[in-house]
């Protein structure tokens, strides 16, 4: 490539803050966080589970190996997700739906779905393999959402026809997982649904009432079974059960009082030692801020809001619908995933029992939250000045390494001409 045949990168400052100045800042964030989450993940998934693996398997490593093997997992599919183009998720969005729905409806055939902690959302493989189709079902319904929607601006349907659909494939999915139990996916769901049709710009009419019709549904499932409405009383007072329904909400309370500022150190945790249920899982927001400290907390926060942020910016540079709507999907999936959880832990939110996104343990969770990251990889890629950067720099360091050895001249021909 010429100099001349380059094509041209605008300087002219493309958001409002300045750091996001370059088209390529996006990308290198999302990288950037993400890596250092799920690397903060199963440092802290070994930490948190060491006393439980070792009380199940005799190992102290198994669980957090385990989580290793999930990484491995899941890097290639964060990878291949980055590089696919935006028209292979346009085109395969029913079939992940199918898919979707399929693995949703396995949970109820006698002999695969399993119940864990009396939510019946988890197939099971043998062993320690299972598998929570409602993970998957998050990333089928933004890219199918997203599609939707942006065939609709494109055709200019109406919102009926939207609704329809919506009704069909999201509520169809919500019913089934509220069926599994599983309430803190159902919310994730649900914020996912509301969040596109308002960023596709659906009447706020209809959206005060699908907003309604959720927070009665989600009132409704917190009161109908004992077990969330001793969750929901407790995240009242926890202190009036404290050996019941308030041990788990108090004891990681315990365990952020307990880091102070700084932490107590890595390894050092007490509260692990068979006081805090779901240390490795659900709460291990509460190991790293006994471990790290407050300064601990903090820089998850910044790493998870560094992606947020990094995804809405992409969602806003682009032209193109279904990707400004699936970006927007995938950035509220983490977001509010990640509100739920840390706010189950500090008490400001009742426990639900979903984790904390790239960090806690779990492969069912870990490896579609990796792939949304890719996906959202592919859009930060894409996106026209930032594709026009990767060009100008060329080939990356290691296309250029295995490129080498056909450009490395004949050593031995040249010393035969030069005798």
């Amino acid at each position: 490539m010429t100099l001349d045949s380059r094509p041209e990168v605008s300087h002219e400052p493309t958001s409002r803050w300045a750091v996001f100045n370059n088209p390529l800042t996006p990308y290198y964030v999302i990288v950037g966080a993400a890596t250092l989450l799920i690397a903060l993940g199963l440092v802290m998934v070994l930490s948190a589970s060491s006393v439980t693996s070792y009380a199940d398997s005799g190992s102290s490593f198994a669980i957090g190996l385990r989580q290793a093997m999930w990484v491995a997992i899941g890097i290639p599919c964060m990878w291949l997700a980055s590089r696919l183009p935006v028209s292979f998720y346009r085109r395969y969005a029913l079939a992940m739906v199918i898919v979707a729905f399929a693995l949703l409806f396995a949970l109820f055939v006698p002999g695969l779905g399993v119940s864990v902690n009396g939510n019946r959302n988890w197939i099971e493989f043998g062993g320690p393999f299972r598998l929570q189709p409602s993970e998957f079902a998050k990333f089928a319904l933004v890219v199918w959402a997203a599609s939707l929607l942006a065939r609709k601006e494109a055709e200019g349907r109406d919102w009926a026809y939207v609704l329809q659909r919506m009704a069909v494939v999201a509520g169809g999915m919500l019913l089934l997982v509220i069926v599994s139990g599983d309430l803190g996916t159902s919310l994730v769901l649900m914020a996912v649904t509301v969040a596109l049709m308002f960023f596709a710009g659906i009447p706020m009419r209809i959206l005060g009432i699908l907003v309604a019709a959720g927070l009665a549904g989600i009132a409704y499932l917190s009161a109908s079974h004992g077990y969330r409405r001793d969750r929901f009383t407790s995240w009242l007072d926890p202190s009036s059960d404290p050996l019941g329904a308030g041990w788990q909400a108090l004891h990681g309370t315990y365990a952020l009082a307990s880091g102070g500022w700084w932490g107590v150190g890595l390894g050092a945790s007490r509260e692990k030692w068979g006081d805090l249920p779901e240390a490795h899982t659900d709460f291990i927001f509460a190991v790293i801020g006994e471990e790290f400290g407050l300064f601990g907390t903090l820089i998850v926060l910044a790493l998870l809001t560094a992606i947020c942020v990094s995804g809405v910016v992409v969602a806003l540079r682009t032209q193109d619908t279904f990707v400004r709507l699936a970006a927007a999907g995938a950035v509220t999936w983490i977001a509010v995933q990640a509100i739920v959880n840390i706010g189950a832990v500090l008490q400001l939110l009742p426990i639900t029992g979903i984790p904390l996104p790239l960090v806690s343990y779990g492969g069912s969770a870990l490896i579609p939250t990796m792939c949304v990251i890719g996906m959202l990889l592919t859009f930060a890629r894409r996106e026209p000045e930032a594709a026009a950067a990767f060009a100008l720099r060329g080939p990356g360091p290691i296309r250029r390494l295995l490129a080498e050895p056909a450009r490395r001249p004949d050593l031995r021909s040249v010393t035969e001409q030069g005798s």
